[in-house]
């Protein structure tokens, strides 16, 4: 039987593959039954396996036969691949932005133990699945940005969004004497994704948290001594 597509309650930030709504999906025997069960289960199959192995070599095929459905099933919900990468697109973002509402809006933290929270999060995630998963975003950033304008501008809105949230984080910790005052906050979140995402991506090169690591400490090490590149430019 494959595995089901719902998600537990441990599940971490870089673990797009389960989500309390999705309907569990092991075989032909079990396929869902309602026409929404039907297109949330594609569309959490196409997450899951785009975010493992990317947009051009997942195939249409190789989700129709997780999910159990056949080929006019997909074609009645989405008119092709793209508009079906548009969909997964925006369900990884809704998933984040519920997981990211649940880190960075947790008072019982400071903020930038609420961004260390975000960063052990992600790296519980990869190590879940050994390192072959990281940010959709991200990979579809590195592998769609030169071929099609249109993943382009809303992959690249996708980025804006979290940089915002980082930024709120990060005035938030200014607020608390946690970060020099002053400080350049929406330079120190854009800084954050940047790295990140480059941490991440060699974190599945590597199969090991050594990137992430020592990129997190670094930057928070930036943080605490008031580095330069911290502060707000004049």
């Amino acid at each position: 039987m494959k595995r089901g597509l719902e998600r537990p309650a441990n599940a971490s930030a870089e673990d797009p593959k389960v989500e309390p709504t999705a309907p569990r999906v092991r075989g032909r025997s079990e396929r869902a039954t309602g026409r929404g069960d039907t297109k949330r289960a594609l569309v959490w199959c196409g997450t899951e396996l785009l975010t493992e192995r990317g947009f051009q070599v997942t195939g249409i095929d190789e989700v129709l036969k997780r999910v159990g459905v056949p080929k006019g099933s997909f074609y009645h919900f989405f008119a092709n691949k793209h508009e079906f990468g548009e969909a997964v697109i925006q369900n990884y973002v809704e998933f984040y932005a519920r997981k990211m509402g649940r880190i960075f809006d947790d008072e019982s933290l400071s903020p930038l133990s609420r961004l260390r929270a975000f960063v052990e999060d992600a790296k519980r995630g990869m190590l879940k699945y050994g390192y072959r998963r990281g940010c959709l975003i991200g990979n579809l950033g590195q592998e769609l940005a030169s071929l099609d304008d249109s993943f382009r501008e809303q992959l690249e809105a996708v980025l804006l969004a979290w940089e915002r949230r980082v930024t709120a984080c990060l005035e938030r910790a200014i607020d608390a004497g946690e970060l020099v005052p002053g400080s350049d906050t929406a330079a120190i979140s854009r800084f954050f994704w940047i790295g990140w995402e480059g941490a991440v991506l060699r974190a599945k090169l590597t199969r090991n948290a050594e990137p992430l690591d020592q990129f997190a400490d670094l930057f928070f090490a930036m943080l605490a001594c008031g580095a330069p590149a911290a502060r707000r430019r004049r």
